[in-house]
């Protein structure tokens, strides 16, 4: 679906959560979520990322089962109400949501765990023959930020996605079906963050689609003197051209209109770069 990407896609997050960092309990309810989401359709949005258990730092886990409460009625309602060919990816670590997900209408699995959380949604994606998307992630939503250090941050995140890439192949994952993540704010420091976001070519060159989650993040606001996350729209747009330029490729976002622009202009300067270097 993926492998042959070209204009960046802008990648819509839907939170049906009462805790997420920066939009939660805001489209918790069904008609508020299908709002949310003809706005984002109407703001030129490729994919609608569903996720019904927050990932912010310190949270807890979310059972299965109250995860696909939050989520099916949703991707059910979308595809019977809304425009059917938008698709839909379930933000999820668990394999029986990944699974109830695709069977409600959704086309893609996001997993921040890369699969280690839960082995079994590897084999759910080889199977459906649908695109899983694997981040990286250092500890768990719970504990990611207590105290994450590395060494070269950039080398062993590369080192980490190759092995995750690795065991996703071998669960029969086609190639062309891995989309790969740094994950931006998961178990990093802000140098961290900054470290990866500029060598993001050598995240391009493994030659795998790369996604790009940087949104209204926190990392940001320490750089901006910003403490509420949704003043951090133009922040998180400067990351998505900054991410255009270096070859990403989906870019999942709280603000569909403005990262929407960002990318397209910068994707219209690297075709000029491109036609001058040609």
């Amino acid at each position: 679906m993926f492998s042959q990407i070209q204009k960046p896609l802008i990648m819509g997050i839907l939170n049906v959560t009462p805790d997420s960092f920066s939009d939660g309990g805001l489209f918790s309810g069904l008609n508020e979520a299908l709002i949310h989401v003809e706005q984002m359709i109407e703001e030129g949005v490729d994919i609608i990322d569903i996720g019904g258990e927050s990932t912010r730092p310190g949270s807890d886990p979310v059972s299965p089962a109250e995860q696909q409460n939050r989520v099916i009625p949703v991707i059910t309602a979308i595809r019977q109400q809304l425009k059917s060919a938008i698709l839909i990816s379930i933000d999820t670590t668990s394999s029986t949501v990944a699974k109830a997900a695709l069977d409600a209408g959704a086309n893609i699995i996001n997993d921040v765990s890369g699969g280690q959380n839960d082995p079994a949604i590897l084999t759910v994606a080889a199977q459906a023959n649908v695109p899983i998307i694997l981040m990286h992630s250092q500890g768990t939503p719970k504990t990611m930020q207590d105290n994450p250090y590395y060494e070269d941050v950039v080398a062993e995140v590369i080192d980490s996605l190759k092995g995750s890439i690795k065991v996703a192949l071998q669960a029969g994952i086609k190639k062309e079906n891995i989309v790969i993540d740094p994950g931006i704010g998961f178990g990093k420091r802000k140098q961290d963050n900054l470290d990866l976001l500029a060598h993001l070519d050598q995240l391009v060159a493994l030659g795998f689609p790369v996604l790009l989650g940087t949104s209204r993040k926190r990392f940001m606001g320490t750089i901006c003197a910003v403490s509420e996350p949704s003043e951090l729209v133009t922040a998180t747009a400067v990351t998505t051209a900054l991410g255009v330029m270096a070859g990403v490729k989906l870019f999942r976002v709280h603000d569909v209109k403005e990262n929407r622009q960002a990318a397209d202009v910068a994707w219209a300067i690297k075709q000029c770069l491109k036609k001058y270097e040609d």
